[in-house]
């Protein structure tokens, strides 16, 4: 018969452990205060913060990793201590599409950690400005959904910016309709933010097909707006309903399953190479012939892997685009500097937005 160990033996064992987890954690702490000091005496005064240094750390962490626990798991519980041990050496402003409650400020936190401040932002253009003027010292904006496309506002909102982007992060998006109310047939309204809106127009036109839709800034202000309605509802995720006090009344109504936001991180830092990144780009090349063709070879020539590709309008002319281009790779990798440096010789205008680590979670 196997033995097994007494229950008052094993919490021993557990507080043992923990006591030297604690030492060991608050180790780590003094020695980020000490990189601090050595940082500070070496001249740097702007953030301590590193998203190529972050990503290494963590990507080491699941090599390591041997279990039980999952590598997701152990991912989001080194990143809060360096999110924590971080702001010991200088908390960071994060701004985000506001109010509390977002997707957005969610991947904020998925990101950064909760040790950092979430500056909440009306919109996409408030929140790169507040990163242009020093207020924030990095932004999150959504800037592509997996069910409907780009967000517009922020592939336009580059063409005029000095900002890079510094990272990536991407939310499983779970869509609920949630109110004061207790039934469906009592709703004649539905707020919220019109990507959301479109992601859930299969449901809407299935179950509340007169409601009103109604577009809003973002998810949590179309829940707080709703917080002091009776006949209306809001889409937007649990945590919005958690903070504005709603009823959930149907959970995840988005139109497909694996339904997506792809978050950018904007600052006024380059990250340098670990490896693993991507590059993003803006490209013109003018209304020619074979202008696309232009654009690509190089990647092709290089074998460089093209991850997404956007046109918009340059505002500059009448029919006249500009190329939002992802690639695989870092702006300083020896073959993609040199597709780049192909690149500009066909291009009319080419701007690197940033090369960054590709998201870790």
């Amino acid at each position: 018969m196997t033995s097994v160990t007494p229950l008052s033996e094993l919490r021993d064992k557990i507080d043992a452990i923990d006591k030297q987890i604690l030492q060991l954690i608050n180790q780590r702490a003094c020695c980020a205060m000490e990189v601090a000091k050595t940082k500070i005496a070496q001249g740097e005064n702007g953030t301590f913060y590193r998203p190529d240094r972050e990503s290494l750390v963590l990507r080491r962490i699941k090599e390591l990793n041997e279990g039980p626990l999952s590598d997701d798991t152990t991912v989001r519980f080194f990143r809060e201590l360096m999110s924590a041990c971080l702001a010991l050496e200088k908390p960071l402003d994060v701004a985000f599409l506001g109010p509390e409650g977002t997707f957005t400020q969610q991947a904020a936190f998925k990101h950064f950690g909760h040790a950092v401040k979430t500056v909440p932002s009306a919109t996409i253009n408030e929140i790169f400005s507040s990163v242009e003027s020093g207020n924030c010292q990095f932004g999150v904006v959504p800037v592509e959904n997996s069910t409907e496309g780009v967000i517009s506002h922020t592939l336009d909102r580059f063409l005029s910016s000095p900002l890079k982007i510094c990272g990536e992060v991407e939310i499983r998006v779970h869509h609920n309709l949630m109110g004061n109310g207790e039934s469906l047939a009592d709703i004649t309204e539905v707020f919220s933010h019109q990507q959301s809106l479109a992601q859930c127009r299969q449901w809407l036109d299935r179950h509340l097909p007169h409601a009103q839709r109604i577009a809003v800034n973002s998810n949590a202000e179309a829940a707080r707006l709703v917080s002091t309605k009776i006949q209306a509802a809001a889409i937007a995720g649990q945590v919005a309903a958690e903070l504005y006090g709603l009823n959930i009344l149907e959970k995840n109504i988005e139109d497909e399953s694996n339904n997506t936001t792809r978050f950018i991180i904007i600052g006024q830092q380059t990250s340098a190479s670990t490896g693993n990144d991507k590059t993003s780009l803006v490209v013109s090349t003018g209304n020619q012939p074979g202008a696309l063709h232009k654009i690509l070879e190089p990647f092709a020539r290089f074998g460089i892997g093209m991850v997404h590709i956007e046109s918009r309008p340059s505002r500059q002319g009448l029919w006249d685009y500009v190329f939002f281009i992802d690639i695989e790779g870092h702006c300083e990798d020896e073959y993609v500097a040199q597709a780049l440096e192909l690149l500009k010789g066909n291009a009319h205008m080419l701007n690197i937005l940033g090369s960054y680590p590709k998201a870790v979670l």
